[in-house]
C-alpha cells in the first residue's frame, strides 16, 4: 500500500523534472496535479507562448499516461474528436473508428477556437467518461482527463466556453510569465537540456493509489461549513447573476483534500480553501450586466466574498 511519505517524494521528483524544463510553473503544476489526483479536468487559460501545451505533455509523459492532442480550430468537427463509423466494403457493415478522445490524457489545445458545437462534443466524455456515436455508447479508458488550454477570450477568433462546460472543469489555471531571472535561464539553458521526457518517471505510483490517499484526508465539520458558506455567499453578492454551483462545492472538497496531501497534511485547513478559491470559483461566476459594464472582474468579487465570510474560530491564527 502506498504511504504518504512515498507519494510526497514522488511529487517532489516530478516537480523537479518539470521545473528543469519549464521555469516559473511551480503553482500551475501544483494545480494541475490537484486535478489529476481528484480525477478531474483542468482548463489552462493564458496567452500563447507561456508553456501551457508543454506542461501538459510533460506531465502525461512523466506519469506514464497515454496521450493525445487535438488542435481545436474553427473547422474542427465533433467526429474529428470522438470518431466515426465507416462502411467496410468487404463485410458491408459499418465499423467504428475511434477518435483521439480514446486516450487517458486528452490535450484539447486552444479549445475556445472551435465552434460551440464542437466544444459540446466533450461534455459527455468529461462527465460520464464515455462517448456516444450513432446511438452506440463506448467507454473511455481509465483514468481519463481533459486538460484543455485556451487563449484569453479577448483575442480574435475565440468562442467563449458555455457555462455548462466551464462548470465541468475543476480549476481554471493561469500560467503567467516567469520572473526576470527565470526568463534569463530560458536563454542560458540550451534546448538540448530542456527536451521533453519520453518515459515515465521511475517509481511512478498508480493513480488509484494516489486517489486513495486523497480520500483519506480529513475535512472537519467547521471547514465543510466554511466551504459551503463561501459558495453560498457568491450567490448572494449583488454583482453576481449566477453563483457557485453545488458541483463546485463538491469539487472544492476534493481539491482541498488533494492540496492538503501535496502539502504533506492529512487534514484540510481553511487556507487550502482560500488558495483554491480563485481557480475553482471564478470561471463559474456569471456577473450581472451592470457589473460587466462597470468592468468588474470575478476575481474582485470573490476577494470581497472571502473577506466577508468568517474563518472558523478553531482555525483563526493557525
Amino acid at each position: 500500500m502506498l504511504e504518504p511519505d512515498a507519494a510526497l517524494q514522488f511529487f517532489a521528483a516530478l516537480s523537479a523534472r518539470v521545473e528543469a524544463r519549464l521555469f516559473g510553473v511551480r503553482e500551475p503544476l501544483r494545480l494541475v496535479l490537484v486535478g489529476i489526483l481528484t480525477d478531474s479536468h483542468i482548463l489552462i487559460d493564458d496567452v500563447p507562448g507561456v508553456g501551457k501545451t508543454t506542461l501538459v505533455r510533460m506531465l502525461a509523459g512523466l506519469l506514464g499516461f497515454k496521450f493525445s492532442r487535438v488542435q481545436f480550430t474553427p473547422d474542427l468537427m465533433p467526429s474529428d474528436i470522438t470518431g466515426t463509423s465507416i462502411l467496410n466494403l468487404k463485410s458491408r457493415e459499418f465499423e467504428f473508428r475511434p477518435g483521439p478522445i480514446f486516450t487517458q490524457v486528452l490535450l484539447a489545445d486552444e479549445i475556445n477556437r472551435a465552434t460551440p458545437k464542437t466544444q459540446a462534443s466533450l461534455l459527455e466524455a468529461m462527465q460520464e467518461h464515455q462517448v456516444t456515436v450513432d446511438g452506440v455508447t463506448y467507454p473511455l479508458p481509465e483514468p481519463f482527463f481533459v486538460l484543455a488550454t485556451q487563449n484569453p477570450v479577448e483575442l480574435e477568433g475565440t468562442f467563449p466556453l458555455p457555462e455548462a462546460q466551464l462548470d465541468r472543469f475543476l480549476l481554471k489555471v493561469r500560467v503567467g510569465y516567469p520572473d526576470q531571472d527565470e526568463e534569463e535561464r530560458i536563454l542560458t539553458v540550451g534546448r538540448e537540456d530542456r527536451t521533453l521526457p519520453t518515459d515515465a518517471l521511475p517509481g511512478a505510483p498508480d493513480v488509484l493509489d494516489l486517489r486513495r490517499l486523497v480520500q483519506a484526508v480529513q475535512i472537519e465539520h467547521p471547514v465543510r461549513q466554511y466551504i459551503v458558506s463561501v459558495a453560498r455567499a457568491t450567490r448572494d453578492h449583488p454583482d453576481v447573476q449566477v453563483g457557485a454551483s453545488p458541483r463546485s462545492i463538491e469539487h472544492m472538497g476534493d481539491a482541498a483534500r488533494a492540496r492538503a496531501l501535496l502539502e504533506g497534511r492529512d487534514y484540510v485547513l481553511p487556507d487550502d480553501v482560500k488558495a483554491l478559491a480563485a481557480p475553482l470559483f471564478t470561471h463559474r461566476l456569471v456577473l450581472t450586466t451592470d457589473a460587466r459594464i462597470r468592468d468588474r472582474r470575478a476575481e474582485e468579487v470573490l476577494d470581497e466574498v472571502l473577506r466577508t465570510v468568517p474563518v472558523p474560530v478553531e482555525f483563526q491564527g493557525a
